[in-house]
């Protein structure tokens, strides 16, 4: 079930990223400025606005920290990680 509202956000966007944040999170506002800068479009959705959410993600991904960030433009979804894991992803896709 954990892997269905992934997939569903996947379909749903039409997006090249989504990404999951929480309030305050400083590497969150980071990954969404990157993107921005790169001129890249994300879906953004925020476990403090929907609680529920934030257990589904970690069952998926095992991912226990924000933000959690997913490249869906292709045809399969990509796993990125966190902002970390962001900067070179981007740049090895250059």
């Amino acid at each position: 079930m954990s892997g269905n509202i992934l997939l569903e956000h996947a379909q749903s966007s039409s997006t090249e990223f989504l990404i999951y944040t929480g309030n305050f999170c400083g590497y969150c506002t980071a990954a969404t400025r990157l993107l921005d800068r790169k001129g890249l479009t994300y879906t953004e959705y925020n476990f403090d606005e929907t609680p529920n959410l934030r257990q589904s993600i970690v069952e998926a991904t095992g991912h226990r920290t924000v933000p959690v960030i997913f490249d869906i433009k292709g045809e399969q979804t990509v796993f990125i990680d966190g902002y970390v894991q962001l900067q070179p992803y981007l740049r090895q896709r250059s």
